[in-house]
């Protein structure tokens, strides 16, 4: 499915539910008033999406939330995707607090990757902060993950947005004394995952913090390891640049939105768990599917008015973001409320 400028469009993000266990500082600090679960898709309605987004040609889906391990039947839900005709891959991401108990389940379910979503190895920063969340339940789970991943061949991820976490924790009150996002590097040197870092998004709450220059970390990369490459090996379905550093497990992903302009090359659409389909994380542009799956047409028409809908959205695709021009921006709501 290509949209107006000829990008191919084959991978989408399902949102699948706003609800979350941690409070983040960049992404909920203080909560949000979660919709009514009536105004939440059921998991079978986002599969009925999913379905037809695969007959227009999506192949790929993230799992994503809020946190989608709080959404009861969640595994369930994967392994519904699995097995609908056409889609060949199905992550999730998720924060990594309830992974240790699910993850069974989902290699169950046939789970093809596994990111989780970690900003820090000292403890106490990362209490403070995720809002109260527990670090050694997360590592635990990461570890897991990658002994089951090296025998099923399912690849762990670790996304960590570009925060000066000294100057956070500095506002936070934390004893943290550094070194700083580098001390990520080391999950790679020890396991066999890729660590990704992710410029902050000006969105919600994300507008209050700048995010690191990923030109300024991609330098002090080459400053501290001369011989590191870059990796040309495909490595998930998203615009991350990778680099291959001697004596690493994994490789080091640079997700650059701000910096590093991907729009030319973008592949992706988003579904909110309320049922929007957004074409571009920057503008409200999009289709209400929930309006569709709910309304008095029988499901052959269901199913007609659905595919126009998305392949509509997908057509008029914006070329670019305008993150660089906030005035721009049409979307006002919170990643939460949008979808990771």
């Amino acid at each position: 499915m290509k949209d107006h400028l000829g990008r191919e469009i084959d991978y989408m993000r399902i949102s699948i539910t706003d609800r979350c266990n941690l409070r983040c500082r960049y992404c909920m600090p203080d909560g949000v008033e979660c919709v009514p679960m009536a105004e939440i898709l059921t998991l079978e309605e986002c599969a009925e999406i999913a379905a037809c987004g695969a007959a227009l040609g999506i192949h790929k889906i993230k799992v994503t939330g809020g946190e989608p391990l709080v959404r009861q039947g969640c595994c369930d839900f994967i392994r519904m995707l699995k097995e609908t005709e056409g889609i060949r891959r199905v992550t999730i991401t998720t924060n990594g607090i309830l992974l240790e108990r699910h993850l069974e389940e989902l290699l169950d379910a046939g789970i093809d990757g596994i990111n989780i979503s970690l900003d820090t190895l000292d403890p106490g920063l990362y209490k403070a902060l995720t809002g109260g969340g527990e670090l050694e339940s997360v590592m635990r789970a990461l570890e897991k993950a990658v002994e089951a991943g090296r025998d099923r061949q399912i690849p762990v991820k670790i996304n960590a947005v570009s925060l000066d976490l000294k100057d956070m924790a500095q506002k936070l009150g934390c004893g943290y004394e550094g070194p700083g996002w580098e001390e990520l590097l080391e999950l790679a040197v020890k396991y066999p995952v890729d660590v990704r870092f992710i410029e902050v998004m000006p969105i919600g709450y994300g507008r209050q913090y700048e995010s690191v220059d990923h030109e300024r970390l991609l330098a002090r990369l080459k400053e501290i390891y001369p011989g590191m490459e870059k990796d040309h090996r495909v490595h998930g379905n998203g615009p991350a640049v990778y680099y291959r550093i001697p004596g690493f497990q994994g490789s080091i992903g640079l997700i650059s939105a701000l910096h590093g302009k991907f729009c030319a090359g973008c592949n992706r659409v988003r579904l909110t768990s309320q049922g929007y389909l957004k074409s571009c994380l920057c503008y409200e542009d999009g289709a209400d599917l929930r309006k569709i799956l709910r309304g008095s047409a029988g499901r052959e028409e269901r199913k007609s008015r659905l595919l126009e809908a998305m392949r509509q959205a997908v057509w008029g695709k914006p070329a670019a973001h305008c993150f660089e021009n906030p005035e721009q921006m049409t979307e006002s709501g919170n990643m939460i409320r949008i979808g990771g």
